[in-house]
């Protein structure tokens, strides 16, 4: 039988697959031999089996009893024990770190007997039984909203109504007799809401807490929260029951949350939130504005020494930046969690060059500890400082999250997810945020708050979801219910209207500020020389070094013009892997290609080849020369032939409503696109297709290939074009148009007496292709998987359409844990990609094989690539660095290693 529970001094950091990263690292901190509470872990196991069937698992029970048994013996009384009562917590704690997701109960223990008892030990005082009812009234509360799923605002309005009849906004002001009334009023709710009363034997408490926890699991937020974050839906969570110790005895006494170095911006130093006379789920919630963890050095030297010890010992022993919780009771230090911290983009890269230059960790190690979403992050604009001067600064709070966010001030979470779901830019404006809030959080561009500190829920939660949030704007009065905030001065700010915050500074404006490059974005185009930036910069050119000189997949860009070719250049791409050719007969180039596939005689369509031919040349001169010595892969045109038709059904009233009258040249026109019309475009007649069925097309196309490449080569450069044949299913295809293209390749070289070598090779974008690569391989030198249109043609459905038919309630299904859009089917999709690969290789050792779909800037794909053993990646200009910085970090993972 498998073993399910585990003390504290049982596991180690290195178990978190079964103990959760909060179980695992209080049992590392135990046998650091740091002041840890005693307590044990219930595994992931357990709750994996009680989601599975809806019952613990057998024997569960008992070992449950036996933990509990010894530590009730360690500490020298019972679970409840009516005059001095060991109480508990049941809190949650998966893999990864998931803040505010899961559900915590506080002092289970408690009844009507028990808080006299616990009164008593607390000393018996006015001081202890204000204590011991606080605690009660909070497990109920707790327990009510965890437990037994009551509306937690019953319970808030409660307290507030209290506070207001007391005449004061703070807990602090309320007494022991304010919370035993208070506990009577919370019972009444639970009474009316669940149906029940409320449980008074400890062990029930504590079987229906853990439970509760198991069930939060599959809660609405933990569930958008693992999609956001990409969390793995089949992991569960943990379960750790730990002894209490109570930071609300009195002045003596208080709960913070404290970093080892500062998580928005990387500089090290004393980091952190305090709050007095308060439990750990004060600080997080932001009830009540804390006090910087500096300042407890005033209030409690000797734990404040011991704190700031305790925290060089474990950023040595984790060689990271960690975030720990700590309570203090009547003067004793106790640890109650430390994990790897979540930070900001630039604290990350910081931070990482920072623990280098320690000695903590290696460079390799560096380019692991960041990601190519924090790098993308990081070129996000930022504000214009000399305009932000110019504008109406509201007020200024904590710098929570940085980033530039600009939108309209919505006050609930419910209306920020509707105003972002018809396209507007948001900022969720609350007193503090909650778990609640998730899904408006991931809708907003920022987040904005008056209250809470940096280790507040909006803070924590927005810097790992790389959202803009500024916390703690204490002068902003915010009325959620009549939707609107006043700053100083008396200026009102209602829902809608338009504010900006600042993540770096702190501060908050009224209407639109301007944005500019942000200093990362000006180091990659060249303008800012890394010897000349910040410490951001710096770090990151230190880091994409290294990722440089470890990665074996190249990375190049998706571009159509010799604009965005040159900026991919700058970005530090090595060549093209997509130059789509349709995209240079938009616009006012439509109508030539228009006349091209309507042309109904060989005069005609010579005449409208004739007249494309010089443009397409004149676009390849320019892209080659952007790319000079750099290979670039154009794609002969595929475009869907809707895209370059007249729409049938306006083309049809135009005629009707003309009748008679109607110009012969339009009826003419109708029963072309009458007859060309296609029900499904994408599967129609493009591609490969197109030019097989219009003769001339891909030739005029391969000559302005040809004539473009020497004339670039006569003016002493060095162009490297590669021709891919689109859509091909078949080898046959493409042997027809390869052996087109090589002659006319040939005539070029003797008319020009330049000789410009051009590879041919395909696309590989349907599963046909995947699967028959050996064959298509002989005629292929080599292949671009067209990932978009592979998904489309593997899945049999349109990325064009699916995202508003079904995919939002497949997500929530779990049937898809992203979009196979965004990140590559590793499963479908990547298997064939397998397939294409190996069997080219087989038929071709020497082909070249690479990515171009838009997968090719996706991280999670990038590393896939390098698994399969492709040769580059190609993706948009922007995303090139991202690309780069995790092909090193595949390589320096070691995945794929075999492969190659």
């Amino acid at each position: 039988m498998p073993k399910y529970v585990y003390d504290f001094t049982e596991g180690n950091k290195d178990l978190k697959d079964l103990l959760g990263g909060k179980g695992a690292n209080l049992a590392e901190m135990t046998n650091l031999g740091l002041p840890v509470p005693p307590g044990f872990t219930i595994t992931t196991e357990a709750c994996r089996h009680y989601l599975a069937h809806g019952t613990v698992p057998e024997g569960l029970a008992a070992e449950i009893d036996e933990h509990l048994a010894a530590l009730e013996k360690q500490m020298g009384k019972r679970l409840g024990q009516p005059d001095d009562p060991l109480l508990v917590s049941v809190r949650s704690g998966a893999k990864f770190s998931m803040p505010g997701m899961m559900e915590t109960v506080l002092n289970i223990g408690l009844n009507d007997e028990s808080v006299r008892g616990l009164a008593a030990v607390a000393g018996g005082d006015a001081a202890g039984e204000r204590f011991a009812w606080d605690s009660y009234r909070r497990l109920v509360q707790m327990f009510g909203k965890t437990v037994l799923g009551i509306d937690g605002e019953l319970f808030e309005d409660a307290l507030e109504d209290l506070k207001r009849s007391k005449g004061t906004d703070s807990d602090l002001a309320l007494d022991a007799s304010d919370f035993q009334e208070l506990v009577g009023t919370y019972k009444r709710i639970v009474r009316e809401q669940a149906g029940r009363e409320f449980p008074t034997d400890p062990r029930e408490q504590m079987d229906l807490a853990v439970k509760a926890v198991f069930d939060s699991w599959n809660a609405p937020r933990a569930i958008l929260y693992r999609r956001q974050e990409r969390i793995p839906a089949d992991l569960g969570t943990a379960v750790n029951v730990c002894s209490m110790v109570f930071g609300n005895l009195g002045m003596d006494s208080g709960t913070g949350v404290a970093f080892t170095r500062d998580p928005a911006t990387g500089r090290q130093g004393v980091y952190g939130d305090y709050l007095q006379n308060a439990q750990g789920e004060d600080v997080v919630a932001g009830i009540r504005n804390t006090v910087p963890l500096a300042e407890l050095e005033r209030i409690d030297k000797k734990s404040y020494d011991e704190l700031l010890s305790i925290m060089e010992t474990l950023e040595n022993h984790y060689r990271d930046l960690c975030d720990i919780e700590f309570t203090i009771e009547r003067g004793k230090l106790w640890m109650l969690q430390t994990r790897v911290g979540k930070r900001t983009a630039a604290a990350a890269f910081c931070i990482a060059t920072q623990l280098v230059d320690q000695g903590l960790i290696t460079q390799d190690e560096a380019v692991t500890r960041v990601t190519g979403a924090q790098l993308a992050q990081l070129m996000f604009p930022r504000f214009d400082d000399s305009r932000a001067a110019d504008s109406t600064l509201l007020t200024k709070g904590m710098n929570a999250s940085p980033g530039a966010a600009v939108g309209k001030a919505v006050f609930t979470s419910e209306r920020a997810v509707e105003l972002a779901g018809e396209g507007e830019d948001v900022i969720l404006v609350r007193r503090e945020t909650n778990p609640d809030d998730l899904a408006g959080m991931v809708a907003a561009r920022g987040i904005l708050t008056s209250r809470g500190g940096k280790t507040s829920h909006a803070a924590v939660v927005a810097r790992g979801m790389g959202k803009t949030c500024v916390c703690g704007a204490e002068e902003l009065e915010v009325d959620v219910k009549a939707g609107k905030f006043t700053a100083p001065g008396g200026v009102v700010v209602s829902e809608g209207d338009v504010i900006s915050i600042d993540g770096s500074a702190g501060a908050v404006y009224l209407g639109e500020v301007p944005v500019v490059n942000s200093p990362v974005v000006d180091y990659f185009e060249g303008n800012l020389a890394a010897a000349d930036g910040d410490e951001l910069v710096r770090a990151v050119d230190r880091i994409m070094a290294c990722a440089d000189e470890k990665r074996a997949l190249r990375v190049r860009a998706n571009a159509d013009n010799p604009e965005d070719a040159a900026r991919a250049r700058r970005f530090g791409a090595q060549g093209i892997g997509l130059c789509r050719t349709e995209h240079m007969f938009l616009g006012d180039r439509r109508r030539l290609v228009e006349n091209l596939v309507l042309a109904e005689t060989d005069e005609e369509r010579q005449a409208a080849l004739d007249a494309l031919e010089p443009l397409q040349r004149q676009d390849f001169t320019g892209i080659l020369e952007a790319m000079d010595g750099l290979p670039v892969t154009i794609r002969l045109i595929d475009p869907p032939l809707h895209e370059f038709l007249p729409d049938l059904t306006e083309l049809s009233v135009k005629v009707a409503t003309a009748g008679r009258d109607a110009d012969p040249k339009d009826v003419r026109l109708l029963e072309a696109v009458r007859r060309l019309h296609e029900q499904n475009p994408m599967l129609g007649l493009r591609g490969v297709r197109l030019g097989l069925v219009i003769p001339g097309l891909f030739a005029m196309q391969v000559r302005a290939i040809a004539e473009a490449a020497a004339e670039r080569r006569r003016a002493g450069g060095d162009p490297r074009p590669e021709i891919m044949i689109p859509l091909v299913g078949a080898v046959q295809e493409l042997e027809a148009v390869r052996e087109e293209a090589r002659g006319i390749l040939a005539e070029v070289a003797a008319a020009t007496g330049v000789d410009v070598p051009a590879m041919i090779g395909t696309m590989i974008e349907l599963p046909r292709a995947a699967l028959t690569a050996g064959q298509i391989a002989e005629a292929a030198e080599f292949f671009s998987f067209g990932t978009n249109d592979l998904t489309q043609t593997t899945w049999g459905f349109s990325r064009d359409d699916v995202e508003a038919a079904f995919f939002g309630r497949y997500l929530e299904l779990g049937i898809f844990g992203v979009s196979p859009f965004e990140t590559l089917d590793r499963d479908g999709v990547g298997r064939l990609i397998r397939i294409a690969a190996e069997e080219g290789r087989r038929t071709r050792p020497d082909i070249k094989l690479g990515i171009c779909g838009e997968h090719g800037g996706d991280p999670d794909s990038v590393h896939f690539c390098h698994e399969v053993g492709l040769d580059y990646v190609s993706c948009s200009p922007f995303r090139i660095p991202v690309a780069r910085l995790e092909a090193g970090r595949a390589a320096i993972a070691g995945e794929g290693s075999d492969s190659r």
